[in-house]
């Protein structure tokens, strides 16, 4: 319902609202707390992170801290956040990273334990599936800011127009026959968006999913690649023809940021991606078609495992910073549900960061302001990271696989089919040059023999 939005609050409590999250900011903070120290932070430059961003002076006057922003694309800040954790360079006070990284640094020993934050934090609050994927041995490695599963977005205005009727569970046959029909070039008007962009966490996190769906595996229980196996073959095949038939002029560049500015001006008719993009796609402020917006299950082909992915956009802190008791000062505050509070007054709960508290599902706001709440909360609570794939597996992950290597072949294998879909390359032969590069980086990480 249209009338729930930040811009229909009525002006009285969404004053309430303010006061009471400004309150309770000071309650956030860690004991011994140095005032005035600067803290630096690294982060990815989605809408979520911005509004963070853009709320942070508030914590700043609280506290007497200030932070200092470096503001990335998501592969940049993959690449720049790994070298300096590995490094152990010691540039950031606070990373964004995901659950692949945390599962791999904090076993590392590369990140700091947040384990101390108090009962006022409410760690039971956190999904579970969220906390335990960012635990190891008992140990929070970082707390989400948001987390999400993937899923169908579509214009139901331009399905109506057109007569047709989106399953609630689409096959991802279904999903290509209803591009086919809903592709207007001429109007600029695409039946669909998927991720092109080259990169192990862009184009490669739904191309795996495609690639489980359709019966695939990265890897077989030796761990001998399976790039070129025919659940591959088909799913590549699949999605490169898909994007070149319906998908918008220069997929291959497409990554989430883009293909959610596509689909907000009107330029896509179905969306397969996160379910984090909901709630900045009924932003009237920067969404032309908030009021058309309609959701489904992730799309399926030979089997539903993997068919959805998992990932949580965290705050973790390197054990490298010299600002430990602010840093936990300012990821305490950021994941907490006084935050969550102050993002509902300042933006409306639609904008609220999603997928990670139970409360945050249980508000009776949240619920009338976030029509595809249940469908997040659903898809969140029921994917399976250790069973990702039809045949058994000897690695954990849905949209990537949770070794170290993964970051260097994921980015590879994208660059290769990333090349069948601008028309420079086969199926049969990015597949081929795929399986040769994950057959050595394999063989040099003595996976192989």
């Amino acid at each position: 319902m249209r009338a729930s939005r930040h811009v229909h609050q009525p002006e009285e409590t969404m004053k309430k609202r303010l006061a009471f999250a400004l309150a309770v900011i000071a309650s956030t903070s860690i004991a011994g707390i140095a005032r005035s120290a600067t803290i630096t932070i690294a982060t990815v430059n989605n809408k979520d992170m911005i509004i963070m961003q853009r709320l942070t002076p508030k914590w700043e006057k609280a506290t007497g801290n200030k932070v200092n922003w470096v503001v990335l694309e998501e592969n940049v800040l993959r690449q720049r956040a790994t070298t300096d954790i590995s490094t152990q360079a010691g540039s950031f006070d606070v990373v964004t990273i995901g659950a692949y990284e945390t599962a791999i640094w904090g076993k590392n020993g590369w990140l700091t334990p947040l384990n101390d934050f108090g009962s006022s934090y409410d760690y039971g609050d956190i999904l579970k599936p969220v906390r335990d994927g960012l635990s190891i041995g008992g140990n929070l490695y970082a707390v989400p800011f948001y987390a999400e599963s993937s899923f169908t977005i579509y214009r139901k205005d331009i399905f109506a127009k057109a007569g047709l009727t989106m399953p609630d569970r689409p096959t991802w046959a279904q999903i290509g026959q209803l591009a086919d029909k809903l592709t207007d070039r001429s109007s600029g008007q695409y039946g669909i968006c998927l991720r092109g962009k080259p990169g192990w966490g862009e184009n490669m996190g739904l191309i795996t999913t495609m690639a489980n769906t359709f019966g695939g595996r990265w890897f077989d229980m030796q761990w001998k690649p399976q790039l070129t196996s025919n659940p591959w073959r088909k799913a590549i095949g699949f999605y490169a023809s898909l994007l070149r038939r319906d998908g918008p002029p220069g997929a291959s560049s497409n990554g989430f940021n883009e293909n959610e500015a596509l689909f907000a001006t009107g330029h896509c008719a179905i969306w397969v991606d996160a379910t984090s993009a909901a709630g900045r796609l009924y932003d009237t402020a920067t969404s032309k078609v908030a009021d058309d917006l309609a959701f489904a299950s992730a799309p399926t082909a030979a089997t539903p495992k993997g068919a959805a992915w998992f990932w949580a956009w965290s705050l973790a802190i390197p054990k490298t910073t010299k600002n430990e008791a602010t840093a936990k000062a300012f990821v305490k505050w950021a994941t907490s549900r006084e935050y969550v509070a102050l993002v509902a007054a300042s933006d409306g709960w639609v904008a609220a960061p999603p997928g990670t508290r139970k409360s945050t599902y249980d508000s009776a706001d949240y619920q009338k302001a976030a029509p595809f709440a249940k469908m997040t909360l659903d898809a969140i609570m029921t994917v399976d990271p250790a069973h990702p794939t039809m045949l058994p597996v000897p690695y954990q992950g849905i949209q990537y696989v949770a070794i170290p290597q993964f970051q260097g072949i994921g980015t590879l294998v994208g660059q290769d089919i990333a090349g069948v879909v601008s028309g420079t390359s086969s199926v049969t032969s990015a597949l081929g040059a795929a399986q040769r590069s994950t057959t050595q980086a394999m063989i040099k990480a003595n996976y192989l023999h």
